[in-house]
């Protein structure tokens, strides 16, 4: 008499595996062949930074291979940048201090860094793309993205300057105003004051669920705009930006920008919020850009520097698991990197 086990052999060496999922995945040819997602360099946009001064260019110790540039150099990097197939960059100011204040009005001084890092991108390249960020952190003397009234963030105030700073950059030349510092109303705003002046076509990207992150530490030691320790201001930046364990509020921020007009909905920071990213993918159908942000991306390269892992391969892995999720757009100081990678 055959016992149990006998039996289950006999039957499974006798059964027939219809279904195979290896058989798609046997060699490269044949899983390019039905590979869903596909990373490419329109994806990406790259954040630089930008500071005063002549053949300037300085590292940024957290960000290894990230630079702060004068404007002639950064326009070099541009035109590599474009070379390599990226045409889509997001411009920052490193702001000497005695520039800044409560007001923010060096962020729409028409002779300001910003405005005239633009114009000499644009004089170099005119196809690039430009989106200067419009936040007042960097211009602020409590490193805030708003103006601070009776040491609050005053939102109205703050939305009047970002109105003022979008309209300047457009003069100067920016393709899309990226709005960062998550001031209820400032898409409608910004748009208001965009067609008033005659720039109807000038874009908004939105950044619509922007969460109050430990991630974005090494930035603000880029570009030193980190909110001040000061005992009459909030310490941090959480009266704005959203709380990290809140989803359904990514959704409500979002619906609310696309109200306003946004053309653009960005998501930040990126890995960590991969749900968010899907999330949001579903329930609407403008673009999606994501920020793969600092600390995403020094946490690669100080693991690969230790030999923890492969750089290129945690690069390529990183930026195509963002597209996965639903992003259209890539925001990423690893963008020429990738560009190089996917090149070779």
């Amino acid at each position: 008499m055959i016992n149990f086990a006998t039996l289950l052999q006999i039957l499974f060496q006798k059964m027939i595996i219809h279904s195979r999922n290896r058989r798609l995945r046997m060699h490269q040819s044949l899983r390019s062949l039905v590979q869903e997602t596909t990373l490419t360099t329109n994806d990406f946009v790259m954040p630089l930074f930008v500071m005063e001064g002549q053949n300037k260019q300085e590292p940024i110790p957290s960000m290894p291979g990230v630079f702060r540039r004068s404007i002639d150099l950064t326009v070099k990097e541009c035109q590599e940048l474009y070379s390599l197939g990226i045409k889509a960059v997001n411009l920052y100011m490193k702001v000497p201090e005695n520039l800044k204040d409560n007001t923010g009005k060096e962020a729409y001084n028409p002779d300001g860094l910003m405005q005239n890092t633009i114009k000499a991108i644009k004089n170099a390249i005119p196809q690039m793309i430009l989106m200067p960020d419009v936040a007042l952190d960097p211009y602020s003397i409590y490193g805030h993205d708003g103006i601070i009234t009776n040491g609050q963030v005053d939102n109205d105030a703050t939305n009047e300057a970002l109105a003022k700073m979008s309209v300047s950059l457009a003069q100067s030349g920016a393709d899309i105003v990226a709005p960062s510092d998550m001031m209820d109303g400032r898409v409608a705003v910004i748009r208001q004051a965009l067609e008033e002046n005659g720039f109807p076509n000038v874009g908004i990207l939105s950044y619509a669920a922007k969460y109050a992150s430990s991630f974005y530490g090494p930035f603000r030691s880029a570009l030193d705009s980190a909110p001040k320790a000061h005992t009459e201001i909030p310490k941090d930046k959480k009266t704005y930006q959203m709380d990290f364990h809140n989803s359904r509020e990514a959704l409500n921020e979002v619906f609310k920008d696309i109200d306003e007009g946004a053309d653009i909905i960005m998501i930040k920071p990126g890995l960590p919020y991969l749900d968010i990213v899907a999330k949001v993918r579903d329930a609407i159908d403008l673009p999606i850009a994501v920020y793969n942000v600092s600390g995403e991306y020094a946490m690669i390269k100080a693991a690969a520097q230790n030999g923890w892992l492969d750089n290129d391969k945690a690069i390529i892995e990183s930026l195509t698991s963002i597209k996965r999720a639903g992003a259209d757009i890539i925001f990423t100081y690893a963008a020429k990197e990738a560009a190089i990678l996917l090149n070779s």
